[in-house]
């Protein structure tokens, strides 16, 4: 926009944070053509002289920024977010009425073009009443009013609940002296059970002392019975244990004596043994040298054969490379070419430059011809060859033929020509040939060579090979002397087989006695241990027998003093003893089970008796409040709303009233009466005459609007307004007087009212106002 409007509007959205879409319903009218973005920026200065930026951006990521002018440059402040920029504006305005900004413009500071008489010309009273007491900041009393009938709805509904309540857990109750009676009947029945329990309790602990001690001598005398069997035990084995150690001894006894008879064998075999290691040691000598002349052999026949292998490979070899080079010759001999093809092969590149020759000169006798033709025809036509015109020489004459013999001549030798190049042709497939065998000899004689140069190589390697015999024959010679050398060494043990077979004949004549020795010597060295253990086994199997003497008297005895009959009978009362406790206790337990939930019971009566007191407290304390509430909704919040309306009516309408004498130039007073109604007053004739809104021109409606709104302003105390189109309906005459009571204001004349506003902006087509004004854009 650019218009007188658009202006308005910008100061509306960033001085005092109106929502764009309140101006423009769409807000991306609110950006300029083209952009994504706007920025609406309001310079102003406060009443102590201070200057103030603000800024609010428009589109997405909306920011609201305020900055001081210091120096020649603005500074921002630091704000949390919007509402804390609000604040600050409303300070620096004096506007901090606890109503927002927005509210405070679009109701009264600077009411829409299109809205201007709003709230005025309601038709309904009610809401005409409820509007302009939003703008006056009394409508709180009379929401409170409309707000507390939840208040006493609640607060009523309550004490049903409570009553509710009270008569349930009155009825829940009347139980409790049952219960109570209950618990004392079954306190008494217990302590019963209890006294039979502790009586029942004495005899069981006699019964179950009388019963330990019988255990113990049934106990004692099962021990002794034990104890005697295990004795018995111990002395059957241990009879069977004397006689196998008895044997024992007699057989190591025994073995003494065979020990000593074997002695002086067992020293011979031990001799015999001795002297057979040292023979075979020596024979182990003697295997080592026939193992060594074994190998000597071996190596000597392994050379052997190697020599004569290697001696008929290289004999083999000399022949095969011998025929191989004699067949070499051959063939070179054989591949040599005669002087002929040596010939034909040499005049080759003589025949190809003689035949080039030819041809070219061929070639130049048919261009002769060519040009013979050409010349023949044009002179035929009588055109000159050279010029291109007609020949002057033969004019008028007719043309000789001078062409023809030369042309044949032409003929002749290019005809001649052509069989001597044909001739030649020959004789060149013929050089070809001839060179083709040439290079073919050559390639075949260089291979040749290369056959007789790897023959001559082979010869060498053989020829090498055959100076390594030499070393070969002289190792072969060499183990013939080292193998006859060691079998010389063999003659020291012409006689060992004869004396191991003698030793060992003496051994095997030994064996047996010294086998019997080591048979009986661990035998014969345990006799003494042997005897030993035999002396204590009689000892302990004397104890033994001691012991079960003694053990079987003492059973005579605990026999004598223990009774199995008396001890069943006691175990048996103890027993039912038992049982009779367990059935007492398990009384008692269930007795207590239910006195315990006699008392839970009754302390949860008794709480909810404490509970119906707390809540017949509440119920007092709710029907105060319903009491409370009742009186402030029908004495108070109902009747503060009117009164403060009838009083800010009151003042408005005097206000009011002046201004508009000096807009209309009528005797007509001005009041604005209940539910918020114009009215004008005057007299007619004798008659006192009241008219209200629905009765009045668009002229007075409109005069009286201005009026109210320029009233309201003064008594809201707001310093700034902005009036956009404020002439609409108005005639020239209320134009001009509506002017001049806005000059009237500002220079503060006391019939119209004092000088309470800082700024009046009025935003008008019309030039009535241009007079009065201290400044003055226009927008075309």
């Amino acid at each position: 926009g650019a218009g007188k409007s658009t202006v308005f509007e910008a100061i509306g959205y960033a001085l005092f944070g109106v929502d764009a879409r309140d101006f423009v319903g769409n807000i991306d009218r609110f950006v300029s053509i083209g952009e994504k973005k706007g920025e609406v920026s309001v310079t102003f200065a406060t009443g102590e002289g201070k200057i103030f930026r603000v800024t609010r951006t428009v589109g997405a990521g909306s920011k609201w920024l305020l900055a001081e002018k210091t120096g020649e440059s603005f500074e921002f402040e630091d704000h949390a977010g919007a509402p804390e920029t609000e604040a600050r504006i409303k300070e620096l305005l004096g506007l901090d009425s606890g109503r927002s900004l927005a509210d405070q413009f679009k109701l009264v500071i600077g009411p829409f073009q299109h809205e201007f008489l709003g709230p005025f010309v309601l038709m309904q009273p009610k809401k005409r009443q409820e509007a302009f007491d939003e703008i006056l900041g009394i409508d709180a009393w009379r929401k409170t009013y409309k707000g507390t009938v939840t208040l006493q709805s609640a607060v009523k509904s309550r004490i049903e609940v409570l009553t509710v309540e009270i008569a349930g857990k009155e009825e829940q109750l009347s139980i409790l002296p049952e219960r109570e009676k209950e618990l004392v009947d079954l306190i008494s029945e217990a302590k019963e059970y209890q006294n039979q329990a502790a009586k029942k309790q004495t005899v069981l602990d006699e019964t179950s002392l009388k019963l330990i001690k019988l255990d113990e001598l049934e106990k004692s005398v099962s021990h002794l019975k034990t104890e005697i069997k295990v004795l018995e035990n111990r002395i059957t084995d241990g009879r069977e244990k004397i006689e196998d150690q008895q044997k024992l001894v007699a057989e190591a006894e025994k073995a003494l004596e065979i020990l000593e008879k074997s002695r002086q064998g067992k020293k011979a075999f031990e001799e015999a043994e001795k002297k057979l290691t040292i023979l075979r040691k020596k024979d182990q000598e003697r295997r080592d040298v026939e193992k060594d002349i074994n190998t000597l052999e071996n190596e000597s026949n392994r050379l052997g054969q190697t020599l004569k292998h290697e001696l008929q490979e290289v004999d083999r070899n000399d022949s095969q490379l011998a025929e191989d080079e004699k067949q070499i010759r051959n063939k070179l001999q054989s591949f040599s070419a005669d002087e002929k093809i040596i010939s034909l092969a040499a005049r080759l590149p003589d025949l190809r430059k003689e035949i080039e020759k030819l041809r070219s000169a061929k070639g130049l006798l048919e261009g002769k011809k060519a040009g013979l033709k050409e010349g023949k025809k044009k002179l035929t036509e009588g055109i000159c060859p050279f010029f291109n015109e007609t020949c002057l020489n033969i004019a008028d004459k007719s043309p000789r033929d001078v062409f023809t013999s030369r042309i044949e001549e032409i003929d002749q030798e290019s005809l001649d020509l052509a069989g001597i190049i044909e001739e030649l042709n020959q004789q060149v497939a013929v050089a070809e040939n001839a060179k083709q065998q040439l290079d073919s000899f050559q390639a075949r004689k260089q291979e040749l060579d290369e056959q007789l140069k790897n023959v001559a190589e082979k010869q060498k390697e053989n020829n090498n090979r055959r100076k390594k015999l030499e070393e070969i024959r002289s190792k072969q010679s060499e183990a013939e002397h080292k193998v006859t050398a060691r079998k010389k060494d063999l003659d020291q043990f012409k006689e060992l087989d004869e004396k191991i077979k003698t030793v060992e004949k003496q051994r095997i004549e030994h064996q047996a006695v010294r086998d019997a020795f080591f048979t009986n010597q661990k035998i014969a060295r345990e006799r003494d241990n042997r005897r030993l253990s035999l002396k204590k086994m009689m000892d302990l199997f004397d104890e033994l027998q001691q012991a079960l003497t003694e053990r079987k008297n003492d059973l005579g005895q605990l026999v004598e003093k223990y009774n199995p009959v008396q001890h069943n009978e006691v175990r048996q009362a103890k027993e039912k003893l038992v049982m009779d406790m367990a059935t007492l206790k398990q009384q008692i337990d269930n007795l207590s089970r239910n006195s315990t939930r006699l008392e839970e019971e009754i302390k949860k009566l008794k709480l909810i008796k404490k509970e119906i007191s707390q809540l017949l407290e509440q119920k007092k304390s709710y029907k105060a409040k319903e009491e409370l509430v009742k009186f402030l909704r029908n004495r108070i919040f109902n009747n503060v709303s009117d009164q403060l309306s009838e009083r800010f009516r009151e003042e408005i309408s005097l206000r009011a009233d002046s201004i508009y004498h000096t807009i209309s130039e009528a005797d007509e007073e001005l009041s604005w009466g209940e539910k918020y109604q114009i009215v004008l007053r005057d007299m007619d004739g004798e008659q006192l005459r009241e008219r209200t809104d629905d009765q009045l021109s668009g002229g007075q409606i409109m005069s009286a609007v201005v009026a109210l709104r320029l009233a309201l302003l003064q008594t809201i105390g707001a310093k700034i307004a902005f009036f956009d189109e404020p002439t609409s309906n108005l005639d020239a005459t209320r134009r001009e007087n509506l002017a001049h009571a806005f000059r009237a204001i500002d220079v503060g004349r006391e019939e119209v009212t004092e000088h309470w506003y800082d700024q009046l902006f009025l935003i008008s087509h019309d030039v009535a106002f241009t007079e009065i004004t201290d400044q003055v854009i226009s927008l075309g």
